[in-house]
């Protein structure tokens, strides 16, 4: 037979009203804050496609009634992604198994 271990009293939850004086309170405290962060916004790709496919492109996104045609191709494209994503972790799955 193992002992049970005793659980320690659990700490009273404060409500969202605590939790935001506390947070106002240290808002201007330089300790209560961890060490800058900084974040770039990473540069964004350009493709080359040729003439043919731009054109074909075009008149699908006027089909589709999307505003502009780079819309359409990232929608697209997204779209794509998530397809060959959910594919890959499934063949991944069914190897494993």
């Amino acid at each position: 037979m193992t002992k049970r271990k005793k659980r320690l009293p659990s700490k009273p939850r404060l409500s969202q009203y605590e939790i935001d004086k506390v947070v106002t309170a240290e808002a201007n405290q330089n300790s209560a804050w961890e060490k800058v962060v900084s974040v770039r916004r990473p540069k964004s790709a350009s493709l080359s496609i040729s003439a043919d496919l731009a054109a074909r492109a075009a008149f699908l996104a006027k089909l589709h009634r999307e505003r502009r045609v780079d819309e359409w191709v990232e929608r697209v494209l997204r779209e794509r992604v998530e397809i060959e994503e959910s594919a890959f972790t499934a063949a991944k799955k069914a190897l494993a198994s």
